[in-house]
């Protein structure tokens, strides 16, 4: 019976590793500046763009995504919001998925298209090949955003807002503060929170 317990525990233990120990990721400091600024990546309307092209005059936001994700659809409405935002106030906009692992299946090139004309959000929305965009950045998650300043380097990173699963819920706009306090030149008060989503799906993870 002991066997049997220690057994069903080390099982137990595996399973929830699998969902919160994404990958050995070092996530981008904050201040650090935007990495792969070089790389072309396909955007769905069929235009190679890197990172450094995509900036706006007040910076860039990138964001980790993919299309079936539970909590990018919970995330939907905020993100198509908020990267509206991020475009009105001057900032570039970057949609990355990076879920190699599925790309001959539900975030192929083909269903990436279909969710953005469906979804409509602002910005580019582009394949990450082999993932190296999601391992020059450390993210583990979608979604999970990234928000750099004039001068390319990170500002903020994290979540969306405090209430990832429910929008009713939520009493701080972390990234929208962000937005308004970069353009400000003001101190971002929270530049770092915690992205909660599913994991990005790399190739033979």
């Amino acid at each position: 019976m002991k066997t049997y317990t220690l057994f069903s525990a080390a099982l137990m233990l595996l399973f929830f590793t699998a969902f919160i120990a994404p990958g050995d990721f070092t996530s981008l400091e904050i201040g650090k500046p935007t990495p792969k600024t070089e790389v072309k990546l396909m955007d769905v309307g069929g235009k190679n763009i890197s990172l450094a092209e995509a900036t706006g005059k007040n910076g860039l936001l990138v964001v980790f995504s993919c299309n079936t994700c539970p909590f990018v659809i919970k995330n939907q409405g905020r993100i198509k919001a908020m990267t509206e935002y991020a475009a009105k106030n001057e900032f570039g906009v970057v949609v990355i998925n990076s879920n190699e692992g599925q790309r001959d299946a539900d975030d192929s090139f083909e269903a990436m298209k279909k969710y953005k004309a469906d979804q409509q959000f602002s910005g580019y929305y582009v394949v990450d090949k082999n993932s190296e965009l999601a391992n020059a950045f450390g993210a583990t998650h979608t979604p999970e955003i990234y928000l750099f300043g004039k001068s390319g380097t990170l500002v903020y990173k994290g979540a969306i807002d405090d209430s990832p699963r429910d929008e009713t819920g939520v009493k701080q706009h972390f990234l929208k503060d962000a937005i308004d306090q970069t353009v400000k030149g003001e101190i971002i008060l929270f530049n770092s929170t915690k992205s909660v989503g599913c994991t990005i799906k790399r190739k033979d993870a």
